[in-house]
């Protein structure tokens, strides 16, 4: 029996994850996911809830990060996690 080969074309690879779509799909979760960690927020001043924002980005490939960008925001996931929680929430 013949063995199956397969190979990938890395240009072209490449050139999908760096494509609109998947950009846009990214960026989709990406909201998802702040969206979900807004509504847990846990709220004193609402300045952590309120800083809470998608960032995009293109390396070698598309890229969308969840940040907290109040000051005290690295306190409140340490303690409460809830930026992890709610990626896992939506990505699982």
């Amino acid at each position: 029996m013949a063995k199956t080969r397969v190979r990938l074309d890395s240009s072209a690879v490449s050139a999908v994850l760096s494509s609109q779509k998947v950009a846009a799909a990214v960026h989709d979760i990406a909201e998802r996911v702040a969206g979900t960690a807004r509504a847990s927020a846990p709220v004193d001043s609402g300045w952590y809830r309120d800083s809470i924002d998608v960032e995009d980005d293109t390396t070698d490939r598309a890229v969308s990060r969840v940040v907290a960008s109040a000051p005290h925001a690295h306190l409140v996931e340490a303690r409460t996690g809830n930026l992890a929680r709610a990626l896992g929430a939506v990505v699982g």
